[in-house]
């Protein structure tokens, strides 16, 4: 019996579970660390969300578009964005941690300068959601670039059981950054086609 195509898949499942065990506890590694600021900053007042969130269009502000993510302004704050940035995350993280850490980047860089140049006049902001919906852009997109049947089926489930997310994309309630959340979903969609899977193109024959 001919198992040489058995094998290869095989060892691609075995791959994949890795990268989803490796995913996993990065996620849980970034919860808490997420958790472990926030209870510093909630001891201290919050001053760290005040002193290294985004201050609009203040060019010494630019160094906090990588920590704002990081911080919170309140307890209820970082329990809604816990929830969704784990199961996002993870999705985003499954194929691949080092892949992922590029889209986070990414994500990051793009919900970050998007609060800076369009947010109201001397707000300061900070929290997740940005990377929320840009790991959720990522989802959605992935599969359609990556051509996997399972990252275009979980992309349309996300899609479809979060509809509700894209409301946040728009100006709808007052002191959300709309912002963060409309640039990191922008964020992710190009990270979708800028770490997609570039497979060898089949050559052509002659006989």
């Amino acid at each position: 019996m001919d198992t040489t195509g058995e094998r290869p898949a095989r060892s691609d499942a075995e791959a994949m579970i890795a990268e989803a065990k490796k995913a996993l506890w990065v996620m849980v590694g970034l919860l808490a660390l997420l958790w472990a600021i926030q209870v510093v900053n909630a001891v201290g007042g919050y001053g760290l969300s005040h002193e290294f969130g985004i201050e609009t269009r203040d060019p010494a502000s630019l160094p906090e578009i990588f920590t704002a993510p990081l911080l919170h302004y309140g307890w209820d704050h970082i329990e809604a964005n816990s929830g969704p940035l784990f199961v996002f995350g993870f999705l985003a993280a499954y194929r691949g941690v080092k892949k992922w850490l590029g889209v986070s980047l990414l994500i990051i860089v793009a919900s970050g300068l998007g609060i800076w140049f369009t947010s109201p006049s001397l707000a300061v902001t900070v929290g997740a959601s940005g990377l929320v919906f840009g790991y959720f852009g990522y989802v959605i997109v992935r599969g359609l670039f990556d051509r996997h049947p399972i990252d275009i089926v979980i992309g349309l489930v996300m899609a479809l059981c979060f509809a509700y997310q894209f409301t946040s994309l728009l100006p709808t309630e007052e002191g959300v950054s709309w912002q963060g959340h409309l640039f990191g979903f922008a964020g992710g969609i190009v990270g979708g086609w800028l770490f997609r899977d570039r497979r060898p193109k089949t050559p052509l024959l002659s006989d």
